[in-house]
Order: structure tokens, then C-alpha cells, then sequence
């Protein structure tokens, strides 16, 4: 397949094609944060309905984010092809067939077929993800990449807080609850009755959104969005990679991706564990499920802190430097504090918040990482925007530690998984980013 538009260097856009570019990449970054975060409420639903256990519920976080690691680089090789917008309509065209999938999943009630939908949606959205980080990372001065990818994250977080809410408007309804209690007690034609139809609530609404993926493949391939150059380098860089065959020859690219692991890895048990720690300290669930949107809220207003302040006042590398700094801390505090405290009407245990409050320490780490892990890639950027993108498996690995350790050693002791993260993650704000060579 041969690229019909001729590619632009970024700094060719004009002011006006700049702006577009970010709200249609914004838009983007909704879409991927809507698909993504609406996986927190399918894990309970399925649990229900397809009687499944804990491990097996999980299995839809892993099959989501597994396919991060095995399509990142196939990803990398179509946009080389490609280009980026070709290659985000294929990716686009991918999620839709996965959605689709859930249509015969439900009408069987299949667990398999679901996470074969999962799967897909995943290889799609690395598609997707390959493609738009490095574009958003290059669509400007890399002196303000930092604050767009803030802008990014504001659009994927606000899909998150949306998401389980509408799914949950959409799928569940108030009779639900009587239902889910007379389950036990129900002959097994009647339960399988009742599951079938519960179920089948999931086929229309992924109908309609693998319709709609499939309209936003064609939308951003005849979008104005410019195609961007990163195959030609500047004489410095091209001089600076002079002697570089392989991406693993670039330190700080590797050690960055590794840093993503890391990171959406702590993230993500920041997000998904609070509810259950929160629970620990006597909060009923109904109580206790407000804690997400508590954490997120604290992301995006690190995400407005760093459009507010960089690079005006504070360089987008200390920002991540503190941050990581913060997260260190916090880890630390959270294992190690133990008081009694009511804020906002809840009555828990003071290290609740400090988890919370890990949603500013993860804000601007992603934003800070990616401009500094691409730096100087020139030609590689693509391959290496697809070895960043592998790194998201973390949200499928990491969990899995935080579950073992907390049923081995109790809830609050499971935090200590995190502390290596945020030690390493501060080592590449100070040190590892600036690696050239091995």
C-alpha cells in the first residue's frame, strides 16, 4: 500500500493546521481512554454472567493489554508502510471487528469469544497508540511535548470517569440488584435464563460502537490531519545516528519503555485496587466505589498543573522528576501510616489517601517520559514509539503481583510493589534518560 499524501515536517505546519491536528488527536485519546477504562465495570459484569471466577474475571484486563506486547512492533512496520493516518484507519477497523465480536459472544454467552473481542479491541487500540504518541510527541517543540500529551491525558482520563457510568446507564437496571441475590437460588434452567438474558444486554451497545469505530476509520483517513515526517532526519540527528543499525542501540529509548512498564503498571493498581483496600477498612462497596473517580480527579488536575506551568515556569524533565519523587513518597507513607481520619464524610484510614493522591504523582510521568525516551530517534521514532507502546503490558503483568502479595501478606502490605517502580522511575528522570550509550 503506497502513502497518497506527502509527508510534512512538523515544523511546517501552520499555527491553525497545528490546532487541528491536537483536537483531532485529542479526540483520539478519548476514544482510546472510553475503550479502555469501560474494562473496570466489565469484570464484575462478567464475573455474574458468565460464572466465572476471580482469576478467570481478570483474564479481561490481561487479553486487553497482552496485545499490546504482541502488536506494538508488527504496528510499527504498517505505519512505516502506511503512514500514520492510513495506519490509525486500519487500527480503527480493527477495534471495530473486535467490538463485533461481542455480538456472537453474548447471543452465546461465551466467555472465549469475549476475550477473543478483547484481544482485538487491544491490537487495534497498539495500533492506534503507536501511531499517536509519537505524533503528539512531535507536533511541536519538544520544550512543550510535555503539556500536550497533559492535554492528551485530560481527554483519555475524562473517557475514563464517563465510561463505567455509561456502560453501567446503558447494560444495568434498578431490579438488578434483586436479581443478583435470587441467583443462588434459582433452578439451573431458570439461572441460565436469567444470565442469557443479562448478558445479551452487551450486543446492542457493541454494535452500535463497532459501527462507530468503523465510521472514525474512514473520518480520520480523509481528516485534515497532516501526515508527519519522522523518516527524514535533520543533518544532527542523521550525524548523531550515523552508526546505528538496531533500536536497542538508543539506551534511553529502552530504559524509557521499561519506565512505561513501570509506570502504567503502578497506575493502574493505583486505580483498580482502591476500591478493595477501601473496603479493607470497613467501607461498604457503595461507599467505596467513589475512590477511582477520587484518583483520577487527581490526575487530571496534575494533567491541568503541567498545561498551566510548562515549560513557563518549570521544565517538563523536573516536573517528572518530581513526580516520580512524590510517588516514592507516597508509596512509602501509604505502608507505613496508620491514622484514623474523616475527610470528605468518609471515615477510613489516612494511607487511603496518600493511594489517592497517587494520581498526581502518575499525572505528568507519561507526559514527561515519552519526550525524552524519542529524543534523537529520527528514523527509528516509529519502532521506537512501538517499543514504548509494548510497555503497556505492564497493566496486564503488574496487578498480578500486587494479588499475590495481598493474599499472601494483606492489602496494605501489597503496596510495596510499587516502591521499585517509582525508585526506577526516578533514576530515569535523573539519570537513565540522558544514557547514549550502553
Amino acid at each position: 500500500m503506497k502513502k497518497t499524501t506527502a509527508a510534512r515536517h512538523a515544523s511546517d505546519l501552520s499555527p491553525r493546521e497545528t490546532a487541528v491536528s491536537i483536537g483531532i488527536i485529542g479526540v483520539l485519546f478519548f476514544i482510546f481512554g472510553f475503550v479502555s477504562w469501560v474494562n473496570a465495570i466489565l469484570i464484575p459484569y462478567f464475573k455474574i454472567a458468565c460464572e466465572l471466577t476471580h482469576f478467570e474475571a481478570y483474564l479481561v484486563t490481561f487479553a486487553f493489554y497482552i496485545s499490546y506486547l504482541l502488536f506494538s512492533v508488527p504496528a510499527s512496520f504498517l505505519l512505516k508502510r502506511t503512514g500514520f493516518k492510513r495506519g490509525m484507519m486500519i487500527g480503527f477497523w480493527i477495534m471495530s471487528a473486535g467490538a463485533f465480536l461481542f455480538v456472537p459472544a453474548a447471543l452465546t454467552r461465551t466467555y472465549g469469544i469475549f476475550l477473543g473481542g478483547l484481544f482485538t479491541l487491544g491490537a487495534g487500540l497498539a495500533i492506534l497508540q503507536t501511531a499517536a504518541n509519537p505524533y503528539i510527541t512531535v507536533l511541536g517543540p519538544k520544550q512543550t511535548a510535555a503539556r500536550r500529551i497533559s492535554i492528551m491525558g485530560i481527554c483519555n482520563k475524562g473517557a475514563g470517569i464517563l465510561a463505567p457510568l455509561l456502560f453501567a446507564a446503558v447494560i444495568l437496571r434498578a431490579t438488578d440488584t434483586d436479581l443478583f441475590q435470587q441467583l443462588g437460588t434459582m433452578s439451573p434452567f431458570a439461572k441460565a435464563a436469567a444470565l442469557d438474558e443479562l448478558i445479551r444486554r452487551v450486543a446492542l451497545p457493541y454494535a452500535f460502537v463497532g459501527g462507530a469505530l468503523l465510521i472514525l476509520g474512514f473520518l480520520v483517513r480523509f481528516s485534515p490531519l497532516p501526515e508527519i515526517d519522522t523518516e527524514h532526519e535533520t543533518a544532527e540527528v542523521a550525524e548523531a545516528n550515523a552508526d546505528k543499525t538496531s533500536i536497542f542501540q538508543f539506551p534511553h529509548l529502552i530504559l524509557g519503555a521499561f519506565g512505561i512498564f513501570l509506570h502504567v503498571g503502578a497506575s493502574v493498581i493505583t486505580v483498580d485496587t482502591i476500591i478493595p483496600y477501601a473496603q479493607s477498612m470497613g467501607l461498604p462497596l457503595l461507599e467505596a466505589k467513589v475512590f477511582p473517580a477520587f484518583t483520577l480527579t487527581a490526575m487530571i488536575s496534575g494533567y491541568l498543573m503541567g498545561i498551566a506551568f510548562i515549560p513557563r515556569i518549570i521544565s517538563q524533565v523536573t516536573a517528572l522528576r518530581l513526580c516520580t519523587a512524590l510517588g516514592v513518597m507516597l508509596s512509602l507513607l501509604i505502608v507505613f501510616v496508620r491514622l484514623p481520619v474523616t475527610i470528605l464524610g468518609h471515615h477510613t484510614d489516612l494511607s487511603l489517601w496518600f493511594v489517592v493522591l497517587l494520581g498526581f504523582a502518575n499525572s505528568l510521568t507519561w507526559a514527561g517520559i515519552w519526550p525524552l525516551a524519542l529524543d534523537g530517534l529520527g528514523k527509528f521514532t516509529k519502532l521506537g514509539a512501538s517499543i514504548m507502546i509494548m510497555g503497556l503490558c505492564g497493566n496486564a503483568l503488574m496487578p498480578l503481583g500486587y494479588g499475590w502479595i495481598a493474599d499472601h501478606f494483606g492489602v496494605r502490605q501489597a503496596y510495596w510493589v510499587i516502591l521499585p517502580c517509582y525508585l526506577y522511575l526516578t533514576y530515569y528522570a535523573m539519570v537513565g534518560h540522558k544514557k547514549r550509550k550502553w
